[in-house]
């Protein structure tokens, strides 16, 4: 781990950033890294597709270069999940754990990324593939109750007039209530990925859940794989985070610092409270350690000992 977290640490990934992934506290998949490393995996992405859109997929293919991919709204890199089916239909899934303005107009920009991807290559209109935008959302996103908000044009003075211009936008909702008008599978698996870290674990009665769940755990033990895609978190939450800095007045540098060594210092002893409760005198030290560099190496010990007088003993 040490070399990928100093390349992290090298974009500037602030320790509060840690907060997010160390302490969980909410389902596995609220994390866009462990979206996509779960959803890298083919079945898992095609079955979902499937349930979602109500179609039938033979065969689907994850791209992982173009599933992380620059967004000039975050200064950096966004994560999504990038696929393709048999057909040469395309899929653009992302999850949002939290709301953000103008949904619409992002749906918008991604599909229009993906149909000039296919024209730059040399593909003509006329031969542009389907396409669908889907965002995975912990929160209704218009307010009207629903699991699932399904997107196509229509003419305004002719309802039943489709466009047929091949694109698709899906906006699902975890706290939807409508779950009579949905297939029973996709309300077990939003209400998964709504379900908190303890209530993500129990058994939903659902094949695809159990299967998400068993992915999540496969990724979670494997050491390397965990800190990957830890590190991944971190680096895209630090990305978002470095654009809203910019602007900000010079004279607040020395608050930053100071929040951000509280803030690790924090972060560090959550890290260690899985392994009980701490003494006093780590406590005392923890509190009173004023450099963030040696907070920082001490957490990427924390994060690779098994006990707390393992973590001692390297201190």
């Amino acid at each position: 781990m040490n070399d990928a977290y100093r390349d992290v640490r090298g974009a500037k990934v602030t320790t509060k950033m840690l907060r997010f992934v160390l302490q969980r506290p909410f389902s596995p998949l609220h994390t866009d890294a462990m979206f996509g490393a779960v959803m890298s995996d083919p079945e898992n992405c095609r079955e979902l597709l499937e349930m979602i859109l109500g179609i039938s997929i033979d065969r689907i293919e994850v791209s992982k270069e173009k599933s992380m991919v620059y967004h000039p709204e975050y200064k950096g890199v966004r994560l999504d999940v990038y696929a393709r089916d048999e057909k040469n239909t395309c899929y653009n899934v992302e999850m949002q754990a939290s709301r953000r303005p103008v949904l619409g107009k992002r749906s918008r920009y991604y599909q229009s990324q993906m149909d000039m991807e296919l024209l730059a290559k040399g593909c003509e209109y006329a031969e542009l593939p389907d396409s669908y935008v889907i965002f995975l959302c912990d929160f209704d996103p218009f307010g009207a109750g629903k699991y699932r908000y399904t997107f196509q044009i229509t003419c305004r003075e002719a309802e039943n007039i489709f466009l047929k211009d091949g694109r698709c936008i899906v906006f699902l909702n975890t706290r939807g209530e409508n779950s009579k008008d949905v297939p029973k599978e996709l309300v077990s698996f939003l209400k998964f990925v709504h379900a908190d870290l303890k209530e993500s674990q129990k058994d939903f009665q659902d094949d695809y859940v159990r299967q998400v769940q068993k992915s999540v755990t496969h990724i979670r033990e494997s050491r390397e794989m965990e800190e990957r895609f830890m590190l991944l978190e971190l680096l895209l939450q630090d990305e978002r985070r470095e654009g809203r800095k910019e602007g900000r007045e010079e004279g607040r540098k020395e608050g930053r610092k100071a929040g951000e060594l509280e803030g690790a210092q924090e972060m560090l002893q959550m890290a260690l409270n899985r392994f009980g409760e701490l003494p006093e005198n780590l406590l005392k030290t923890l509190h009173q350690q004023q450099d963030i560099e040696v907070i920082r190496n001490w957490m990427q010990i924390a994060l690779k000992s098994q006990s707390l007088d393992d973590f001692i003993s390297k201190m």
